[in-house]
């Protein structure tokens, strides 16, 4: 069987990140990706994912992602019963993302989310890892 969903979309809010109690971090977010086609109806022109992460993907979205970027991940749906605080049975489908790569650099003035609550600082990205002139979208 396969379980697959690669989405690009942009996030509605910014990652929570947690640390469980076996000491594993998660971060949950959820991201909107936009209709090919707008609807007739005037129903809303995106549909809105709930995706988490574990590990090491769970620092890197903490660390460097925010509200409004672009994202594209990679992962598997996972459906989910739990009760609610009024106790009616609810039942969840998102997304555990095993990647979750930004498709655009931060905005001007946009800095690294740093959880330590020390402030702010750049984002590093190694040297020769970015090729400045490829555009994967550009007309050959």
């Amino acid at each position: 069987m396969i379980n697959r969903v690669i989405l690009a979309g942009r996030l509605t809010r910014d990652p929570e990140v947690r640390t469980t109690t076996t000491g594993k971090k998660v971060a949950d977010f959820s991201i909107a990706v936009q209709k090919r086609m707008k609807p007739q109806d005037g129903s809303s022109d995106a549909d809105f994912f709930r995706v988490s992460c574990w590990g090491a993907t769970a620092e890197f979205v903490g660390n460097y992602v925010t509200k409004g970027r672009l994202v594209i991940i990679e992962g598997r749906l996972q459906s989910r019963k739990f009760v609610d605080k009024q106790g009616n049975n609810r039942e969840v489908v998102e997304v555990v993302a095993d990647s979750v790569n930004p498709l655009e650099r931060p905005r001007d003035g946009e800095n690294q989310r740093d959880n330590s609550g020390q402030g702010e600082s750049e984002v590093a990205v190694p040297s020769g890892t970015v090729d400045e002139e490829y555009d994967p979208f550009a007309d050959e």
